[in-house]
């Protein structure tokens, strides 16, 4: 089966904030797998039958996230019938407005986020992570909210991560156009291999 890229659309906020991030790992997931992937992503409504179509979801944003009854539903139902969804803080601050709203909203879907260990197997499914999470740019240049943050935080289900949530905006890590990595000495996109990989295998 063809793996196609998607994207979550919410109401509330700048959905398409990282609008050159799924060509960027697309790009990767085709350069460093045999995994048959589609030549471009799609938008898909969180709260829409649609969403089940798809094993994987990126959802970022720097506004507020507020959700319908439907839609937290919808998510829920997502996660507990298999489906990975990554959520990224673009703002890279635990202040900030997409952070406070979207944790809010995670817990009064699924309880608390879990601290993930940093030996998890999603950091060694393809590509090794031996320190957990990469860090950005963002979090190196002192961004956001000037913190390194150590871990990625899940919300699991039977053992099996079903939601990521980051603090370290991968969004604007891996915003770029694939040919951009030509001139990097490590692409960064590889750990987004690793998200796809796990979200495909496990």
């Amino acid at each position: 089966m063809t793996f196609t890229f998607a994207t979550a659309k919410y109401d509330s906020g700048d959905w398409e904030s990282a609008p050159n991030l799924p060509a960027a790992l697309i790009d990767a997931l085709a350069k460093y797998t045999t995994i048959p992937v589609a030549p471009s992503g799609v938008i898909v409504e969180l709260g829409s039958e649609e969403l089940f179509e798809y094993p994987f979801v990126w959802m970022a944003g720097h506004l507020p996230v507020r959700l319908s009854d439907r839609k937290r539903a919808n998510l829920k139902h997502y996660v507990e019938r298999g489906g990975f969804i990554v959520i990224d803080d673009h703002n890279h601050d635990i202040e900030g407005v997409f952070h406070l709203t979207a944790t809010e909203e995670i817990t009064r879907t699924f309880g608390p986020l879990q601290a993930l260990p940093n030996d998890h197997e999603i950091y060694r499914c393809f590509f090794r992570f031996e320190d957990g999470p990469p860090t950005t740019s963002h979090e190196l240049n002192g961004w956001g909210d000037q913190l390194i943050h150590e871990e990625l935080h899940a919300v699991l289900r039977n053992g099996r991560i079903g939601l990521l949530y980051s603090n370290k905006d991968y969004s604007s890590e891996w915003d770029m156009r694939p040919e951009t990595k030509r001139f990097m000495a490590v692409d960064p996109t590889r750990f987004g291999v690793n998200l796809i990989v796990y979200a495909l295998t496990r």
